[in-house]
């Protein structure tokens, strides 16, 4: 009975076809996600190469590189020939990818619509399982002064005090003023509570002659905003 036929390692393969040889004569453009990943690992299997074993993972992911970032070092570590420092140096690369992504946006930095307060605040909340709270202080002309994470709570938002808030928002002589949080559940639509708080912000921007521009509730694909849906 014959035996069962091996597949070859990256080293065995053709030089045009191999992604390192790949990249240095094509640039990294050219190349898959599975094979920018596969630079990074290594190696893979005796019975599957290192490109391989990562088009089945990213398969298992629908070919998401955001689905693979949400991945624990345990789940990538069910894989066979991906041990703890393989999975670290994937998590480590998508980390990277997230932070190039907001550095980005950071070079210009104006925040004037609420599609805007999301892409720049997207790789912050999008794998967080727990409601944290934003609040971004601008200039007059909307460009950012700081973001600043002021509340961090479990599945409901945690308190947010104020006073405190507003002590931070004038300490930066802020003009204008946006609050946002993320609903890990995936749900845009505010809660009772949310709506509660928008108020007593609006209120407390009212008498320190600050524009209270929106409150943005955020998920990993969406927004909601109350500016835009006239509630605020």
């Amino acid at each position: 009975m014959p035996s069962e036929p091996k597949t070859l390692s990256i080293t065995h393969w053709a030089e045009a076809d191999r992604p390192r040889e790949k990249l240095e004569r094509l640039g990294a453009n050219a190349l898959s996600d599975a094979e920018l990943l596969a630079i990074l690992i290594g190696s893979g299997t005796p019975k599957e190469s290192a490109v391989d074993l990562m088009k089945r993972i990213l398969n298992d992911c629908k070919n998401n590189l955001n689905s693979l970032g949400k991945l624990s070092l345990h789940d990538l570590e069910q894989y066979k020939g991906i041990g703890p420092a393989k999975a670290i140096t994937i998590l480590a690369a998508c980390e990277l990818g997230k932070r190039r992504q907001k550095a980005t946006v950071e070079e210009a930095p104006i925040l004037n619509s609420a599609d805007g307060i999301y892409q720049f605040m997207h790789t912050t909340i999008q794998d967080l399982d727990i409601e944290e709270a934003w609040v971004l202080m601008m200039k007059q002309n909307f460009r950012l002064i700081e973001a600043k994470r002021i509340s961090v709570g479990g599945l409901t938002m945690a308190p947010v005090d104020i006073r405190l808030m507003m002590k931070e928002v004038l300490l930066k002589n802020t003009t204008i003023l946006v609050f946002c949080h993320n609903h890990p559940s995936g749900n845009t639509t505010p809660s009772r509570d949310d709506d509660l708080l928008t108020s007593r912000i609006q209120k407390a921007c009212e008498l320190l002659h600050i524009h209270f521009a929106d409150h943005v509730v955020l998920t990993d694909g969406g927004y909601f905003s109350y500016r835009e849906e006239g509630k605020l």
